[in-house]
């Protein structure tokens, strides 16, 4: 597990400066507890929130581990790997999806790319995945390394739900790379086209669409929205049939594991928390179409023969 590179830090959370004594900060989260409990009035997510940061400062070994790894403190510090960095291969043997495209790859590059632009000026910085560069950078380049971590993500969990799967990821549906879908998954539980976010804010939902204080900005049409047109894309141009579309979201950015939206333009929509999304895979999207034996074997060349990377 990582921190999103969205994150308020754990001082803001609690609203501290990192200088902070011990009594200053033990004192910030009890007033936070207080303003946050659901009991109160206050929100569940920021209640969350609250207790997590304290998990992770309140003690003095735990708040020196958190300093180190996010860049705090008034000396520099030995880097750590704090989740960012692209991970190095693996030599596992366990038996694996079928796995095409390069997850995340292209807001990473893209990432790069911009954060060396911001902070170099088109020279290499030293480490562009130093927590304190990271944390000082504008929103939209932190959104695009988050957005590669979530997609990252998903790749794993697929991964290793074994050689019955198979997606495709970064899959390309126009012109413009930022249109991308970002997975394609068949398994026999169904077709799926799939986003993976991170919005850095907990979400709620309104008509069959995503809203919340972190969505806008990017994209040009609303999450929901954007995934189906992607998707349609696809299915055109592959002549296959979607059973569902799925966004993976942070677990803290929703209230519960899985929220069904029903049946949008025919398609049946699910959002889901990161540790759920195993389940729903193997389980199946609800109201959508299973498909198996020659249709899934037909499907995939189909896919295979179709689908382009960003």
């Amino acid at each position: 597990m990582f921190d999103s590179p969205l994150s308020h830090s754990a001082y803001e959370v609690l609203g501290v400066d990192p200088t902070a004594t011990e009594d200053e900060l033990r004192r910030a989260y009890r007033l936070r507890l207080r303003q946050t409990h659901p009991d109160t009035g206050g929100d569940a997510a920021e209640f969350i929130h609250v207790q997590r940061a304290w998990e992770l400062v309140g003690t003095a070994e735990g708040r020196a581990a958190y300093d180190r790894g996010h860049g705090f403190g008034a000396t520099p510090q030995e880097p750590q790997w704090n989740g960012w960095h692209a991970r190095p291969a693996t030599t596992d043997s366990r038996p694996r999806a079928r796995s095409y495209g390069h997850p995340g790859g292209w807001r990473r590059e893209r990432y790069l790319t911009l954060i060396r632009e911001w902070a170099g000026h088109g020279v290499d910085v030293a480490d562009p995945y130093d927590p304190a560069l990271v944390r000082s950078a504008p929103r939209h380049l932190r959104r695009m390394l988050a957005d590669a971590l979530a997609e990252e993500e998903t790749a794993r969990t697929v991964t290793d739900l074994g050689m019955g799967f198979t997606v495709w990821h970064d899959v390309a549906t126009g012109t413009d790379a930022e249109d991308k879908l970002d997975h394609v998954i068949l398994s026999p539980s169904g077709l799926y086209g799939v986003m993976s976010e991170d919005f850095g804010e907990s979400v709620k939902f309104r008509r069959g669409e995503i809203t919340g204080p972190g969505i806008g900005g990017r994209a040009s049409k609303p999450p929901i929205a954007s995934l189906l047109g992607r998707m349609r894309v696809i299915a055109r141009a592959a002549k296959v049939r979607f059973g569902g579309a799925i966004v993976v979201l942070p677990d803290e950015d929703l209230e519960q594991a899985i929220t069904p939206l029903g049946k949008i333009r025919g398609i049946p929509v699910v959002v889901v928390r990161r540790s759920a999304l195993r389940m729903v895979l193997r389980q199946g999207v609800p109201g959508a179409r299973d498909i198996g034996g020659n249709e899934l074997f037909d499907v995939r060349t189909r896919l295979q023969q179709t689908v382009q990377f960003v």
